[in-house]
C-alpha cells in the first residue's frame, strides 16, 4: 500500500493559489486514475484505488498546512506505511520555476512548514516528495505570493506540471524514484 499525500489548505479561500498546489496535483492524480478522494480519515479527506496494479491512498490534509503531519502520521500508522518506501508527500516550492518539479528521497523541509511537520512528527525527513515549482518571492512578502494566485502563463504551467508528478509517481510505484529523478529534476536557475 503506498499513500499519496498533497499538501494544502482546506478552505475554499485558499483554493487556486500556490500553497494548494500539492491539493490540485491529488486532484490530477485522481481524475488520472479515475480515484474519488471523498472519504474523511485521520484529519483528511482521502481515496483508495488502483495506480499500475499498485494499491494506493489518495490524501488531502484538512487540518491546514502547518499541521500536515497531524494527518500524514496517523494515515502510515493506520495503514502501516513505510514512510521511507511507500510514502510520497507532494508540495509547493518557492525555489523552483513555476511548472517545474523536483523529486527527493529524503530532505529539509527547506522552510516548508507543512514538510516541517511531517518530520517532526514522523521523527524522519527520509520520505520520498515531490516539489512542484510555484515561483520565486519577488516582492518580499512570502505569505502573500504563497496563498496568491497564478497569472494566466503561470496557470497553463503549474497544470502541465501535473503530466510530470504522474510521470514522475508511477517510477516511484515501480521502485524507480532515480530514475524518476533522472528524468524530471530540472537544473536551473530561477530568472
Amino acid at each position: 500500500m503506498f499513500l499519496i499525500v498533497g499538501l494544502g489548505n482546506p478552505e475554499r479561500k485558499y483554493e487556486g493559489t500556490r500553497h494548494n498546489v500539492g491539493f490540485e496535483a491529488i486532484d490530477a492524480i485522481a481524475k488520472h486514475f479515475n480515484i474519488e478522494v471523498n472519504h474523511k480519515e485521520q484529519k483528511g479527506i482521502v481515496g483508495k484505488g488502483i495506480i499500475n496494479g499498485h494499491k494506493v491512498i489518495l490524501a488531502k490534509p484538512m487540518t491546514y498546512m502547518n499541521l500536515s503531519g497531524e494527518c500524514v502520521q496517523p494515515l502510515c500508522d493506520y495503514y502501516d506505511v513505510d514512510s521511507e518506501s511507500e510514502l510520497v508527500v507532494i508540495s509547493d516550492d518557492i525555489s523552483l520555476s513555476t511548472g517545474n518539479i523536483r523529486v527527493r528521497k529524503k530532505g529539509s523541509a527547506g522552510g516548508h512548514n507543512g514538510l516541517k511537520n511531517i518530520i517532526s512528527l514522523l521523527g524522519t525527513n527520509a520520505f520520498p516528495r515531490i516539489r512542484v515549482g510555484v515561483g520565486e518571492c519577488k516582492n518580499g512578502d512570502l505569505v502573500s505570493h504563497v496563498l496568491g494566485r497564478y497569472d494566466a502563463e503561470d496557470r497553463e504551467k503549474v497544470d502541465a506540471s501535473f503530466e510530470k508528478v504522474i510521470g514522475a509517481l508511477e517510477l516511484f510505484l515501480e521502485g524507480d524514484l532515480d530514475a524518476a529523478m533522472n528524468k524530471y529534476n530540472v537544473k536551473e536557475k530561477l530568472e
